[in-house]
């Protein structure tokens, strides 16, 4: 399985909106959801690309979070529903926009080289938070994200190195076949997910510790 970095986008934490705003969308508000795009190479790091960061490091980055990836071909059907021409690339705060693959097509544990030396795998599905709806003064936005599947995902760093847009992906090792992104979304967030498939996620050890942790407290519920 072969696809590339349409695009790489970075970007530090920043102060939005304004203080003393009356419309809670306008209100001042700190975040690292917006990325900008980057021409030639950039630096992988342990945790993070090189010029990139999180502001509430409780809920975001870290090891498992390193690296957010979103589908390409998921922006024509957002541009088309949203009536927003400027969806485009970078827009769910992603840092790599990939071609060639979706939520469907790529599994928790996915092992994947790109460029010369750089290793990353699947960790888990993002889950939109509601600084996504405040970036596009969309509230709902987040919930419209995970009722269609189309939530990007997460990769963890195995290698560090160098990367840059263009560069092909390459799938070097599949590890869970029967756990794709849209999968796992399901069985987080859907209301049909069997006992059996919640304690399966509950010991996945290529998944996130947060989400297996989430899995472990619903396999006692249920």
């Amino acid at each position: 399985m072969n696809c590339r970095i349409a695009s790489i986008q970075v970007g530090l934490p920043q102060t939005h909106g304004h203080p003393g705003a009356i419309d809670p969308m306008q209100k001042s508000w700190f975040s690292g959801i917006f990325k900008n795009p980057v021409d030639g190479p950039v630096e992988v790091g342990p945790v993070n690309l090189a010029g990139d960061g999180q502001a509430d490091l409780t809920v975001h980055g870290g090891p498992d979070k390193a690296i957010l990836g979103y589908a390409a071909a998921h922006y024509p059907a957002w541009q088309q529903e949203l009536g927003l021409e400027e969806f485009t690339a970078g827009a769910f705060g992603e840092n790599l926009t990939i071609e060639g693959a979706t939520e469907g097509e790529v599994c928790v544990g996915d092992i994947w080289s790109i460029g010369e030396t750089v290793q990353v795998q699947v960790s888990q599905p993002r889950s939109p938070c509601h600084k996504l709806g405040r970036k596009w003064k969309m509230p709902e936005l987040p919930k419209r994200v995970l009722a269609t599947g189309r939530s990007g995902w997460y990769f963890r760093v195995l290698q560090t190195g160098v990367i840059e847009a263009g560069c092909a992906m390459t799938l070097q090792e599949r590890l869970n076949p029967e756990w794709t992104i849209e999968r796992v979304n399901r069985v987080r967030y859907g209301k049909e997910a069997s006992d059996n498939e919640i304690a399966a996620l509950a010991d996945l050890p290529e998944l996130a510790a947060s989400w297996r942790e989430a899995f472990q407290a619903k396999r006692v519920r249920v």
